[in-house]
């Protein structure tokens, strides 16, 4: 399945007095993978949501391997794990410098009709894409 990767360094915010990268942030460095996968697709998620659809997150799971600590750079790849129905679902794998898994993750999220607030099929332009 399509896949992206995108670099991240480790800002000093981001951690905790051990410099470790603080376990919430996570969410974050999924969102902007899927938000880059949209973008290298042509997607805007921006004009998704001008057009009336929204993806909110229904499920998330991390798996801690090894640490990320302040300013590494890390590398996020994106996975679309299988072709979207109402759900659109990915994996994660956040890799070190030197190669190491990190974290790995999954995500699934809903296509929403911000109108209604209801779930809806996802859209003919992204199965085009795809």
């Amino acid at each position: 399945m399509k896949s992206n990767e995108i670099k991240i360094r480790i800002r000093y915010g981001e951690t905790d007095q051990m410099g470790i990268v603080y376990h919430g942030n996570y969410a974050q460095y999924l969102e902007m993978g899927r938000i880059e996968w949209l973008r290298s697709l042509g997607i805007s998620y921006k004009k998704m949501e001008e057009d009336g659809i929204m993806l909110p997150v229904v499920s998330l799971s991390l798996n801690f391997k090894k640490s990320a600590r302040y300013d590494d750079l890390i590398n996020v790849k994106t996975q679309l794990k299988k072709i979207p129905t109402a759900k659109i679902e990915f994996v994660y794998e956040i890799t070190n410098e030197k190669g190491e898994i990190l974290t790995t993750a999954n995500t699934v999220l809903a296509f929403i009709d911000m109108k209604t607030n209801r779930p809806m099929r996802a859209p003919k332009f992204v199965l085009d894409k795809l």
